[in-house]
């Protein structure tokens, strides 16, 4: 009798053992997870960009907006050397669906000028980070980096102003007189008396800035600086995000003459009419 109430107390001992076990069995023979009600559960991977291509750089900008950018173009006699000049060269890429750039670079009688695009498709590899979210990151990053002044009074209150559509011609700020050298491409940069400059050589009311009503964010910058030569060099910048798609512009001139300074108002218009252009196409 006494032996068959050992076994009974063995059997019971096992028992207890085994739904331990089988217990643990249902966690995944692990540890709860110290986030309640999140067993078995995925959280949803954000979302992705807008854009899954890029458009082609270097047939992005007609030949109309070339002409204007690159004056030489027009000039030159040869219609394959002009075809050329149309097509630009094409930077260095291993995805065309990820990034797409083009140089141009123009001499004319008067000046030699550059124009460079860049398209950036960005892609975050994050599950947590939507594909805009990242771009936008990565544009701050940028637009932190041009160390843009902060805006005059003056300024501010003209910023509608300077921030034509595509489709106004000069981007003449209230006040700055419209009539002055600053609008005819031949002037020395300084714009009007009214329009007071600062240590670049820039009208305060179009120093770098940041830009409405292009893309989701936007930014100019204007710098004017000596090149190898003693006439200054001119060189606008443009950068606008849409959506997971980060475009880049850099127009730069120098004139043929020590003595002539690239025009700020005008530069900037042409490069901000490109970049409406660039956006159009975007969206299209």
């Amino acid at each position: 009798m006494q032996r068959k109430a050992y076994v009974s107390g063995a059997a019971v001992l096992l028992a207890a053992l085994l739904a331990g076990c089988t217990g643990g069995s249902d966690e995944g023979g692990s540890p709860p997870d110290s986030k309640s009600g999140n067993v078995g559960t995925t959280a949803p991977a954000a979302q992705p960009g807008k854009y899954r291509t890029l458009p082609q750089a270097c047939t992005a900008a007609d030949h109309d907006t070339l002409d204007a950018l690159l004056p030489g173009i027009r000039q030159s006699a040869d219609e394959k050397q002009q075809e050329k000049l149309y097509e630009g060269e094409a930077t260095v890429t291993y995805n065309t669906d990820r990034r797409d750039g083009c140089n141009w670079k123009v001499e004319s009688t008067s000046a030699t000028d550059h124009l460079f695009v860049d398209f950036e498709r960005v892609v975050s590899y994050d599950t947590a980070v939507s594909d805009d979210d990242k771009a936008e990151e990565l544009y701050t990053v940028k637009e932190t980096a041009a160390d843009l002044p902060e805006p005059s009074a003056s300024a501010s209150a003209s910023s509608d102003d300077v921030s034509p559509s595509p489709s106004d011609s000069t981007g003449t700020p209230a006040g700055d007189g419209g009539g002055s050298d600053e609008g005819d491409g031949k002037g020395d940069g300084s714009g009007s008396p009214s329009a007071s400059a600062s240590p670049s050589g820039t009208p305060t009311a179009l120093q770098p800035r940041v830009l409405d009503g292009l893309g989701d964010q936007a930014f100019l910058d204007d710098k004017l600086s000596t090149g190898s030569s003693t006439a200054q060099q001119r060189t606008v910048t443009v950068v606008f995000r849409t959506s997971n798609v980060i475009v880049t512009i850099e127009y730069a001139e120098q004139p043929t003459a020590s003595t002539d300074t690239p025009d700020s108002e005008e530069m900037q218009d042409r490069a901000r009419k490109l970049a409406q252009e660039l956006a159009d196409k975007l969206n299209d």
